[in-house]
Parts: C-alpha cells; structure tokens; sequence
C-alpha cells in the first residue's frame, strides 16, 4: 500500500545529530574532496555526459508549488560549472507524494539523449494514507510517464541557448508526431517521443477500491536495439524496442516485509521496491532499489538482472536507500560504485554517499561522504571525476582515484 516511489522532499529527518558528527570526524580526508560545480539548478534528477565532454542535467522544477511545464535539460561546462539550457517547457508539475515531477532520467548515445518523463500530476492523494486517486482535473500534460529521444548536434552544443517546447508541441509529440526546432542557423534539434506508458492502471485496496498505481519512470539505459527503464511507481523495469516502439515488462519486483516491525503478518506492513538506478556491464542489468517509507537501513540493494530471460538477483544487498549505479571496468575487473541517497536513518539522515565495491559482498571503500540527498551520477571515463546531481540544486564534482587501488578512499 505504500505509494512511495522516488525521494520525498518534504519529509522531515530524524535527529541524528550525534551518530553524524561521529562520521564526519571518521571520514574527514574523504570530505574534503568534494567541489561544488554549480548550483541553483531547479530540483536535478538526471546526470549525464556528452561525447562532447558537457555535463547535462535534467530538471524537474522548483518547490513550493511548482509552475507546470517548468521542466528543462541543461548543458553544464564541467570546468567553469557555467549552465545554459538545451531544451525548456518539459513537462513538470506537483505529484501526489507531493514532490515535482518532469524531467528525471537521462541517457546520451551519440547525439540523441533519451528522457525519461516522470508521472506529474497524473495522481492525486486518496482518502486514506498510502492511496491515490486520477487527478479529477486531469493531467497538465498528455506526455508524462513516457520516454522522449532528443536528437542535436555536436555544433549545437557548443554554442546554443536552448529552446521551448510548447503546449501544443507536446501535444503533437502525443500524437505520434516529431517536433523540430531551428533558429535559422547551426541550432537544429529534433524531439519524437519513444515510449508511452500507462498513466496509471487500477490498484484496488481494501480501504480503496479506486486507488491506483502511477506509471513514473526514474531512469534508463540504452543496449543495443532496447531501451531498459526503470519504473518507481509501478516497480519493474520496462524494455522498449527502439525499432519497433513496442513495450513489455522485463521483470517486476516484489513488496518485502517492513524489518522495523519485527513479525510482520500476512498484511503487510511491507516495503516497495522503488527501483531508480540503472546500467548495464558484462551482459548484465544492475538496478538499484531505493525501498519505501520510512527508508530503513540494510533494506536497499543492487540487483543484477539477465536482459534476456528477466531473471533477477540480488547483487549487492544492505545499502540504505541505494538511489544510482556506475560499473566501471578496469584492469581486467569490475568495480562498481553505489549512490546512496542517505546514509542515516530510517528517513534520510546525511550523508548522502559514494561507495566503491570491488567484490559485491564488501565491504566498499566510501569515495564521497559530502553529498546531501544526490540523486544520480555521471563518470568521466577519461578522468575518472564524478558528477552528482542534488536534489537542492547543486552538481558536485567529485574526483576519484584509481578503482583498482585498495585505498580506503583517498
């Protein structure tokens, strides 16, 4: 029954005064290393790189209250941290849980970067706690819960200013048509929409029998002739076929009970899934799952998922609200580096953390411990430095050593 699906930006945090400072003093040489970029972006969500050496950014807009259509993508200069925008008039508008909701995931290939268009305001709070009702006056946007190809060119980048999608853009992108935008000179970007799932699909309760369950992609990763995409609000990860544009479930996680209850009867309460992050090495699938309320420790995990059958493994288990995943392949290895959203808790007590496994059972290195409430990452893979979007608006630069180095940190 809990309708928790991505983090809640309004939830109050536990008074974890003492255990914190105790981790800070213990990771000081760790904190240092962390640069803020730029700030005062509009509620970031997705991070990603450009084979151009850009930094982009999804945006999903501002609290409280947010405008509709306030969602854009952002180009970021990964020196200076100076932003200029690439595409604004996403949609974006407040959710039910409630917390804004547009633009979250990203993933560039080539010159077309995929976005993932979150649920908006496609749900309403229910009558009772944990429920949710169709927003009796309609969605703001007929393209929410769906995937978005951006395409543009190495030239644009590096000079543009972005442009507005309007409301009639995103209707036609509704109806199966491509946008295309120029300003009569080397700015030419085009935008068709890839995917488009259910808004929502009915999901009867006891207590409410017109509840449902939202649609809200969080991520996604492109391999080969699939596009593979997270679902937060419908827990599973979708396959779409970029030929083809059909969509199917790849696997569905299930509810586990909720450990801070001790016995829990054959009613729950239980924890949701929450998959957000997602990346693909070895053959392989690796989703994080984030769990739900109230977020408590050793519940979070990475899963390691077969792209062709869906079989589904835990990878990685006893995080605390596991929110992204980089797997980085070096020196014949693998390592693979975790983003957790918190670090304290139930809730989300900072600090928000990186951490280094090179081998799945651990123990991991912590690279970061200066983050408060990240959301994703992105790696340079010719530096090694990190780049991790927040929640309250900052990028944080991170520059991490050598993952083949059995360095604790730095």
């Amino acid at each position: 029954m809990n309708k928790t699906r991505i983090p809640i930006l309004h939830l109050t945090l536990c008074s974890l005064a003492l255990a914190l400072s105790a981790f800070l003093l213990g990771a000081a040489q760790v904190n240092a290393q962390c640069t803020e970029l730029a700030s005062g972006l509009l509620t970031p969500s997705g991070t990603a790189l450009t084979n151009q050496g850009n930094l982009l950014v999804s945006e999903t807009g501002v609290l409280p209250n947010p405008p509709i259509n306030f969602g854009r993508i952002s180009i970021i200069d990964p020196v200076s941290g100076h932003r200029r925008t690439l595409l604004d008039g996403l949609p974006s508008a407040m959710a039910d849980v409630p917390e804004p909701s547009g633009p979250s995931g990203i993933f560039m290939r080539g010159r077309t970067l995929y976005v993932a268009i979150g649920v908006g305001d496609v749900g309403r709070p229910g009558p009772f706690p944990g429920t949710v009702m169709p927003n009796p006056l309609g969605a703001s946007s007929p393209i929410f819960s769906s995937i978005l190809a951006i395409h543009f060119s190495a030239a644009m980048e590096r000079t543009t200013q972005g442009f507005t999608l309007t409301a009639a853009q995103q209707q036609a992108l509704a109806n199966g048509e491509t946008v295309t935008f120029s300003n009569g000179g080397r700015d030419k970007m085009t935008v068709r929409m890839v995917a488009d799932f259910p808004n929502f699909v009915p999901f009867p309760l006891p207590t409410f029998a017109g509840n449902i369950q939202v649609s809200n992609p969080f991520h996604l990763v492109a391999v080969e002739d699939n596009l593979y995409v997270t679902d937060g609000g419908r827990n599973r990860v979708w396959q779409v076929d970029l030929l083809t544009g059909a969509v199917s479930t790849l696997v569905t996680f299930p509810d586990i009970p909720n450990p801070l209850f001790g016995i829990v009867p054959a009613g729950g309460p239980f924890l949701q899934a929450v998959p957000t992050g997602i990346a693909y090495a070895n053959g392989r699938l690796y989703v994080t799952l984030f769990r739900g309320v109230p977020f408590p420790p050793n519940t979070s995990t990475v899963e390691e998922i077969d792209p062709l059958s869906g079989s589904d493994t835990p990878f990685i288990t006893g995080l605390k609200t596991a929110i992204d995943v980089i797997p980085v392949e070096e020196n014949g290895g693998t390592n693979y580096l975790v983003l957790q959203h918190a670090s304290l808790g139930p809730f989300f007590g900072s600090p928000g953390l990186v951490l280094r496994f090179t081998n799945p059972a651990g123990p991991p290195a912590v690279l970061a411990n200066c983050l408060t409430r990240p959301v994703s990452m992105a790696r340079d893979p010719k530096t090694g430095t990190l780049y991790i979007s927040e929640l309250a608006g900052r990028v944080v630069r991170v520059l991490a050593p050598a993952l083949h180095s059995n360095a604790e940190g730095f």
